[in-house]
């Protein structure tokens, strides 16, 4: 294969999988139960990203995060607030600012969800060795690094 073919290839397979991965196929596959929308879970998720890397969110972090106006990320927030899966914590530096932290709730919920997204990723790699898996997820991490690298900002 040369390398515009590979190039191809990974274009198509792009494609394939942003088409695969609509809103509605998530929501039904991918862990959310009924009535968590999942532009909420969007901010659960994005939450969580801010705790992993030892950071905490802000709205405006969510903002960002999800590419949204701050008005909007300001009502995602409220939304997600309101069922229960966040919470506001007061930053004891700066009382105009509030931290926001997964409830219990949004930390089970992130649990179900990544239960249901591996065992997705397990299905569709069920034929494939330990090495393959692991070449693969090595791979793959690398390739989105290097598109998070290369994107152009749009803003």
């Amino acid at each position: 294969m040369s390398e515009e073919e590979a190039l191809a290839a990974v274009e198509s397979a792009m494609v394939a999988i942003r088409r695969r991965q609509t809103r509605r196929a998530l929501a039904r596959g991918g862990g959310l139960p009924d009535g968590v929308d999942l532009a909420v879970f969007d901010v659960v998720d994005a939450v969580e990203a801010a705790e992993a890397s030892g950071g905490r969110a802000t709205v405006t972090d969510i903002a960002a995060a999800l590419d949204v106006a701050q008005p909007r990320a300001s009502k995602l927030v409220a939304a997600t607030v309101d069922a229960g899966l966040i919470r506001r914590e007061a930053d004891q530096s700066d009382g105009r600012r509030a931290f926001l932290v997964r409830s219990v709730a949004g930390r089970e919920l992130s649990d179900r969800v990544h239960a249901a997204r591996r065992s997705r990723f397990a299905d569709a790699t069920a034929g494939w060795t330990a090495t393959e898996r692991a070449t693969f997820a090595l791979l793959l991490t690398r390739f989105v690094d290097g598109l998070t690298e290369t994107v152009p900002d749009q803003h």
